[in-house]
């Protein structure tokens, strides 16, 4: 994998990039949607491809492992051959999921023992299998396995949690580096840094990530709870110690204001399921605003959903006829919200690129994010 560093914004840190990898070329801010079983959900890869003009998707390693499992992805020859993606894909490293597991896993030094939440059997993931598992799925850009520390958060408890993931981090490098892809092409590995919301935590940390010269870097244990300004300023710290020729990714994040922000910070790269989930309870993200489509204001309203947005579902489609289909529970209706919505996500990062190139970003992006942030 490669990163080029092509522009940076005169008055804020944002900048414009690329990077290669062995199934293509990824713009950067990039926006990664979520395709957390092998799927994004509701879209179909072709409308992926021609109408949201996606560059890259998410796999996530704990729900693939599970199901379908590996055997599949052995006899397939990968996600990429398996769910028909000629595109890069990133799999996280499954710690989030762990994470989330709260009573049902348990985390020594070696790794996590959990239980399934499909039917409850055992199974454990340490460093070292986990980085076997991602090479078994085959993503372009595999992630370290961490420990997410929850927010609200004791600093005795982040501390040792960093350092558990410093220690992980080690492992993770050693099995990549005396192992070899299983499908002919690169694989990118990822560290993140964790570290809460304290300030010398997350400056160690970053310290020891950039440390490892891999080909990027990740920030994680953001966007679990902590006020948006915390966000900004531990992202903020992060940034200014992460090297520049390196891609910066900000795990799970989140909301158009964060992306928007945290473009301004210096980060490259985001996902966040916010724009599916949200588009199949009837949420949507528009150049104008956020409009919640169960509302009866929109029963009548025969415009499209989108006339400045442009795009196939964002132009044919009347606000009216969505809403018909999202309050009578229709599939479609899920469908060309999660269309929309993506193509908005994709949208916006596109106009960032451009504002940065045209030295025009900071403006632009105050600008939007009162917009982004307005619910009509």
């Amino acid at each position: 994998m490669k990163f080029k560093l092509l522009h940076t914004d005169p008055h804020s840190h944002a900048r414009t990039g690329t990077i290669t990898t062995d199934h293509g070329e990824i713009p950067t801010p990039i926006f990664m949607p979520v395709g957390t079983a092998g799927s994004v959900k509701a879209v179909h890869q072709r409308e992926l491809k021609d109408d949201i003009d996606a560059k890259i998707i998410l796999g996530n390693t704990y729900h693939l492992y599970l199901r379908p499992g590996l055997e599949i992805f052995e006899a397939a020859g990968g996600l990429h051959k398996f769910n028909g993606w000629d595109r890069p894909i990133l799999t996280d490293s499954g710690g989030y999921q762990v994470y989330s597991l709260g009573a049902n896993r348990k985390i020594t030094e070696e790794g996590v023992i959990f239980k399934s939440h499909i039917d409850g059997s055992k199974h454990s993931f340490t460093p070292e299998r986990v980085m076997d598992i991602e090479r078994c799925i085959g993503a372009d850009i595999i992630m370290t396995f961490d420990e997410c520390t929850p927010y609200p958060c004791e600093y005795k408890y982040a501390q040792d949690s960093m350092a558990l993931t410093h220690r992980w981090l080690k492992r993770c490098v050693q099995r990549i580096e005396t192992t070899v892809p299983k499908y002919g092409f690169d694989q990118a590995l990822f560290p993140i840094v964790q570290g809460s919301t304290y300030k010398d935590l997350r400056e160690q940390s970053a310290e020891f990530i950039a440390q490892q010269n891999q080909p990027g870097n990740a920030i994680g244990g953001l966007s679990v709870g902590e006020p948006h300004e915390m966000m900004y300023e531990m992202t903020g710290l992060v940034c200014g110690i992460l090297p520049r020729d390196k891609p910066r990714y900000l795990m799970g994040v989140g909301t158009p204001e964060n992306i928007l922000e945290c473009i301004a910070i210096g980060i490259d790269m985001f996902d966040c399921v916010m724009p599916t989930r949200n588009a199949r309870n009837g949420m949507l993200f528009t150049t104008q605003g956020i409009i919640n489509i169960r509302n009866e204001k929109w029963k009548d309203d025969l415009s499209p959903i989108d006339a400045e947005l442009g795009g196939y579902v964002s132009t044919a489609y009347s606000k009216a006829y969505l809403r018909h289909l999202i309050i009578s529970k229709e599939i479609l209706g899920a469908q060309i919200a999660s269309i929309h919505n993506l193509t908005f996500y994709l949208w916006l990062v596109n106009q960032a690129r451009q504002k940065i190139e045209e030295g025009v970003f900071t403006e632009w992006k105050n600008r939007m994010v009162k917009i982004v942030s307005t619910r009509l």
